[in-house]
């Protein structure tokens, strides 16, 4: 997950919104709370941006958009191209020397095994020491080949930089000559996708789905919309299911379905308030719910947490009371689970 503010928010993305950073009008719109309510935006200098712009062109307009909007609460990330790119270098200079301290987060496209990763690391932090970075910043790796899905773990662990691991689907279908890869995907990748999750959840990180990609059209009519709305909620669902804490959106249209998806309910919310508050009252350990006679125990409470480290994103629970209940906790087992550490 990311910890903003000093390390005093937690951020475990429902909704990372991925947009091409050559294009000025999109970066407003990706600022923009109204336009796309989403948790985490990406600006995308590899496989969005076309060839005639990489480079100078969607540096300039993505430099230029981080030093001068104001993305709110968002999480602010670059995809640069892939390290084999003869991009790759240069997309990294021109964002941090040329807006330091104005994003939070680097997804690296292609990523095959921790050497990537080291690599990566050791470039940021050369290049925050020469842009005189004063925040941290965090990777996320996209998990889109056979290769980097066995060496998920030794990903996620390679650098403490790690923050999340992220599904490509489209990428890891053609890897295996899978010609149709969005019908029935979470059974047909079903063992893909939760070994990642897997992977990531044993590091420690967030584990993000891959994207969506039917849209809806203006001219589409009401029943083909409803299809498509179906489709997007009935694969996030499953997903969310395979223990996928997030996935990733084209379009602001599917923000709104995609985080009722990843987010807790009401309901859900006001139970993990109630036993959090109970297993603390009680002093810890394992005990019986009194209004449902189930078991409560320490991996009840972090499911909990983690349910209202999604609530605080969403407005239904103040970041305060997170806080609180996650020291508590942190002084009982040992274990901050929503900032991951020991």
């Amino acid at each position: 997950m990311f910890l903003l503010d000093d390390g005093k928010r937690p951020v475990i993305p429902r909704t990372e919104m991925t947009y091409p950073g050559h294009n000025p009008k999109l970066h407003r719109n990706a600022a923009s709370a109204e336009k796309s309510p989403v948790d985490h935006v990406m600006a995308d200098f590899e496989d969005a941006c076309p060839y005639e712009f990489k480079g100078e062109k969607s540096r300039a307009v993505t430099v230029e958009a981080l030093n001068t909007l104001d993305f709110g609460n968002k999480v602010v990330t670059v995809r640069p191209n892939n390290i084999k790119s003869p991009f790759f270098v240069g997309d990294m200079e021109a964002i941090f020397l040329g807006a330091p301290d104005k994003f939070h987060g680097i997804v690296l496209p292609k990523s095959q095994g921790p050497e990537d990763i080291h690599y990566v690391h050791n470039v940021i932090d050369d290049l925050e020491r020469r842009g005189g970075w004063s925040r941290r910043v965090g990777i996320e790796a996209l998990i889109e080949t056979p290769k980097a899905l066995i060496k998920a773990y030794d990903i996620a662990t390679a650098s403490d930089r790690m923050v999340g691991l992220i599904f490509g689907i489209a990428d890891f279908a053609a890897n295996l000559g899978i010609r149709e890869a969005m019908v029935d995907q979470n059974r047909n990748f079903h063992y893909a996708k939760q070994s990642m999750v897997v992977a990531a959840k044993a590091a420690g990180l967030h584990a993000i789905d891959n994207v969506y990609l039917q849209l809806v059209r203006k001219d589409d009519s009401e029943q083909d919309k409803a299809r498509i709305e179906a489709g997007l909620r009935e694969k996030n669902v499953g997903s969310q299911q395979l223990g996928m804490d997030g996935t990733w959106v084209v379009h602001p249209q599917q923000a709104e379905i995609c985080n009722q998806c990843y987010g807790p309910t009401e309901e859900q919310v006001s139970f993990a308030k109630r036993v959090i508050e109970l297993y603390h009252q009680q002093g810890g350990g394992s005990m019986a719910d009194p209004e449902t006679g189930e078991m409560i125990d320490e991996a009840t409470i972090k499911i909990a947490l983690m349910d209202l480290a999604k609530a605080v994103q969403a407005g239904q629970v103040e970041a305060a009371y997170l806080a609180e209940y996650a020291r508590k906790s942190a002084e009982v087992t040992g274990y901050d689970i929503v900032a991951g550490t020991h």
